[in-house]
């Protein structure tokens, strides 16, 4: 009972402080909940709103919404007596240029519980980062990210559609970057052998630079989709893609923790802060002002892949 009058507590705190600035609505489904957020202050980049570790299903200048399932999003279950509830949390993530402080607020829907509802006995708690057990994946999809290809071989000037992932069923939700990759006639990046660079400069896509080369919309937070215009190069011989791939803080991008490409008559824009100057130094050198160590356990991990073979034909 204790517990529950705490919620309570909580959630008129919640409710207090977001009426100042801000009105937010909870939907609540059987299984599913549609949250609306309105921001009164002007300026703000509604693309930095996160339900859990979910992205918003629409977004506009001045509202975000999202409209998921409870078994998303890291959403929790809460049984008491009386009362079934689930809540997570909608968080703002601050870009480092942002005038905004980072702030969060509880969603929480509650129902009577179900007279034959009775809880797991056991549920695990998992820790907040294990790298150890993180599974990456980086695959050839179809036209439509639906599935694998099922052709290795595209013709110059045509789309290559890519999708990188990391698998964390026990983890706190990671971003899921690609800091580095390039293109080599070899399986090994053998000193002397020639490459094309596809992203470099800790997560800069280059390559859109000259091409129709450009990051898509993600769909989760774990997985990166790359559409990849096929490049002029070691023509009719196979192709290797060496790439580095990164499972990050949502909350911890900065210069050197991005997924950036080039967008014709606007320049550098952001995949997950568009409107943030993330990408500015894409041409020049970026660099992190912060000092924590890329294989801490506690904000990420790297992790090198290699695709391939695939081929790029003239025809």
């Amino acid at each position: 009972m204790m517990a529950f009058v705490q919620w309570c507590v909580l959630l008129l705190s919640v409710a207090a402080a977001i009426s100042v600035n801000a009105d937010m609505t909870v939907d609540c489904n059987p299984d599913s909940v549609m949250v609306v957020w309105t921001e009164h202050k002007p300026h703000v980049d509604m693309s930095l709103f996160r339900l859990g570790s979910c992205y918003p299903t629409r977004v506009t200048a001045r509202e975000v919404v999202f409209n998921v399932d409870f078994n998303e999003c890291n959403f929790k279950k809460l049984v008491t007596a009386s009362t079934l509830m689930y809540f997570s949390e909608l968080l703002f993530i601050s870009s480092p240029d942002s005038h905004v402080l980072p702030h969060s607020h509880l969603v929480v829907c509650e129902y009577e519980r179900p007279k034959d509802y009775y809880p797991e006995i056991y549920e695990p708690v998992f820790s907040t980062y294990d790298t150890e057990n993180l599974i990456f994946n980086m695959q050839l999809m179809n036209d439509f990210f639906s599935g694998p290809a099922k052709s290795t071989s595209f013709t110059l000037g045509s789309i290559i559609p890519i999708m990188a992932s990391v698998r964390q069923a026990s983890h706190q939700p990671l971003l899921l970057l690609l800091e580095e990759c390039e293109a080599s006639s070899t399986p090994d990046q053998r000193p002397g052998s020639s490459f094309h660079t596809i992203i470099n400069n800790k997560g800069c896509l280059v390559d859109s630079k000259e091409s129709r080369s450009k990051f898509e919309p993600r769909q989760k937070s774990s997985e990166l989709r790359l559409s990849l215009q096929a490049f002029k190069f070691a023509s009719g011989e196979e192709v290797f893609l060496h790439c580095t791939l990164v499972a990050w803080e949502p909350s911890g991008l900065d210069h050197t923790k991005k997924a950036c490409h080039y967008v014709k008559d606007q320049g550098w824009e952001s995949l997950d802060t568009p409107y943030s100057s993330l990408c500015d130094c894409c041409e020049s050198t970026c660099k992190s002002r912060r000092t924590r160590s890329l294989t801490s356990a506690k904000h990420g991990i790297a992790h090198k892949v290699m695709l391939g073979p695939l081929q790029i034909t003239d025809f």
